[in-house]
């Protein structure tokens, strides 16, 4: 019974998620201090965040997002 509440297998996509670029970056640096901050005996842990940020974008890209202009686009509706 337990299994078949299971519905997600361990490699399928469990959700999508659509940012803009002023989450983009704050989501990438959030998990960035989350994963430099774990502990040497958290490596399961440690490997799942870094999968997901291999899923994002690089480094150089998301520094190249000026949260300051993010946000006079939005307030300005463009």
């Amino acid at each position: 019974m337990a299994e078949e509440l299971n519905l997600i297998g361990p490699d399928d996509p469990a959700y999508h998620l659509e940012l803009t670029a002023a989450q983009l970056k704050v989501t990438y640096t959030a998990l960035k201090v989350f994963f430099d901050d774990l502990g040497h005996d958290e490596h399961d842990v440690q490997d799942i965040v870094h999968q997901v940020l291999d899923k994002l974008p690089g480094e150089p890209e998301v520094r190249a997002i000026d949260l300051d202009q993010e946000q006079r686009r939005r307030l300005r509706g463009v």
